[in-house]
């Protein structure tokens, strides 16, 4: 084996730590394997990106969830092999000043949503980063927002999401 080919061979079997020189490479990293996780169905992976205090927003006003709220809510796809797919088509990264914290947008190409996009905040957790918050939306043109707005005001008024136990 050719010393370049044993390079290769080393960097592909590399285990994603999100650890990187470069943040943003990193936090693309963390992202994309994300993102795969929900599209392998490995739940005990895709919740490992997350805080523990993480909140995740979903597209309709009641989806605002804590972390093991969306986790239980989502078990039952991911119990079926089959989560959701979402592959970033685009992305923005920003990163402080002291290297702590991160925020992305994203363009997302989905098969049940169409395109989506995302945005969102990580922390720095010793070398890895973590997602603290996302929120997944679906861009409407501004041509057809009058027309959504009145759909919307038509329907049931959305619950809104449950208050979070006071601490004692």
């Amino acid at each position: 084996m050719s010393t370049v080919s044993l390079l290769l061979f080393v960097l592909a079997a590399a285990p994603v730590t999100g650890a990187s020189s470069d943040p943003k490479a990193a936090i693309a990293t963390v992202l994309d394997d994300w993102h795969k996780a929900a599209a392998d169905a490995d739940e005990a992976r895709y919740f490992g990106y997350f805080t523990p205090d993480a909140v995740y927003m979903g597209t309709d006003a009641t989806e605002r969830w804590t972390r093991d709220e969306f986790r239980a809510w989502s078990k039952p796809y991911f119990s079926k092999g089959k989560a959701w797919s979402f592959k970033a088509t685009s992305r923005h990264i920003f990163v402080s000043k002291d290297g702590a914290v991160a925020w992305f947008d994203e363009t997302l190409d989905t098969p049940n949503l169409g395109p989506s996009r995302g945005s969102g905040v990580l922390v720095k957790d010793g070398a890895t980063w973590k997602i603290a918050q996302y929120n997944l939306s679906i861009p409407i043109p501004n041509d057809l927002m009058d027309e959504v707005v009145k759909r919307i005001q038509t329907q049931t008024p959305a619950k809104p999401a449950p208050a979070a136990p006071k601490k004692k």
